[in-house]
């Protein structure tokens, strides 16, 4: 398993230990609603076999790239299970960015899916922990 793979792994983690059995934050731990957007670039991968886990509400865990060629802001996407799913929208992206260069933990969870052509929209929620 690789050194990115574990930090994905540990980050999803403190995303879902934050809350209780009932799906609400524990006590002194601060879910702060930052954004809704859609995941950009979702079309340059084939997401046939991902598409059926990626419901409502699970979690995102994301994963900054200053040495992306195209964006040195480009934050990457991940599922629960570590599939690549594309990028925070370049538009949307700096504040984040930002957030995450300074150690704050930004994730995000699924709002919507929808196939249109051979297109799949992803709809999703981005929001900061905080304690």
């Amino acid at each position: 398993m690789d050194k990115l793979a574990v930090i994905d792994k540990a980050q999803l983690a403190i995303i879902k230990d934050s809350f209780g059995k009932d799906g609400l934050p524990l006590p002194f731990v601060k879910e702060i609603f930052l954004i809704q957007c859609h995941i950009a670039g979702t079309s340059y991968r084939n997401l046939e076999d991902v598409e059926p886990n990626l419901e409502h509400g699970k979690f995102l865990t994301f994963r900054r790239e200053p040495d992306n060629e195209y964006d040195n802001l480009a934050i990457q996407i991940f599922d629960e299970q570590g599939n690549d799913l594309g990028y925070v929208p370049r538009e949307k992206n700096e504040i984040l960015a930002r957030l995450m260069d300074g150690g704050k933990l930004v994730f995000g969870k699924i709002e919507s899916k929808q196939w249109i052509n051979n297109w799949l929209k992803i709809d999703i929620k981005i929001f900061m922990r905080d304690y």
